[in-house]
């Protein structure tokens, strides 16, 4: 389960990567909602399983793996992997103090990840302050964040749960 949570991660953030370089920075909302979302609640699931230094890396490989598939990703791939890193500290930080069900934890510290993000984001890849762009995709994050926390707390509790022999 790790391994395949490690490569969902670098997987969704190369294409939202890429998506932004594709379509343009309208495209942001339904990335944020997709796949930022997913990277929300799979970060994480993925810092209680690994530590803190290996999260690191593996925000930087897929900022790394972005820019080698498409080189006019450049600014882009350096804004992903420095606003995913200040969303994961932001992250992080709230997600270690906040206490309870991992579903509350992630929700709550989502809320951190996603307003770091979603500001550095447009402004470092863009050059500019976009409240519009800021304001949909802080929206759609923490909805999409919802939703796939949900999930990923469903599959856990079937993972977890004693299983029947009939």
């Amino acid at each position: 389960m790790l391994i395949a949570a490690i490569f969902v991660y670098a997987i969704a953030m190369t294409l939202a990567n890429l998506s932004i370089v594709i379509f343009g920075v309208w495209v942001s909302p339904i990335n944020a909602f997709l796949f930022i979302g997913l990277d929300l609640a799979l970060r994480d699931w993925l810092q209680m399983q690994i530590k803190v230094w290996q999260m690191a890396v593996l925000i930087a490989v897929s900022g790394a793996l972005t820019y080698a598939l498409n080189q006019n990703a450049g600014m882009i791939a350096v804004a992903s992997a420095a606003s995913f890193m200040l969303a994961a500290l932001a992250d992080w930080a709230v997600f270690s103090k906040i206490t309870g069900s991992w579903f509350k934890r992630a929700n709550v510290s989502n809320f951190a990840g996603a307003a770091v993000d979603s500001v550095a984001f447009p402004t470092i890849a863009f050059g500019v302050l976009m409240p519009e762009i800021i304001a949909m995709q802080f929206v759609a994050k923490i909805s999409g964040g919802l939703i796939w926390t949900y999930l990923l707390n469903k599959n856990m509790e079937q993972m977890n749960a004693p299983s029947s022999k009939n």
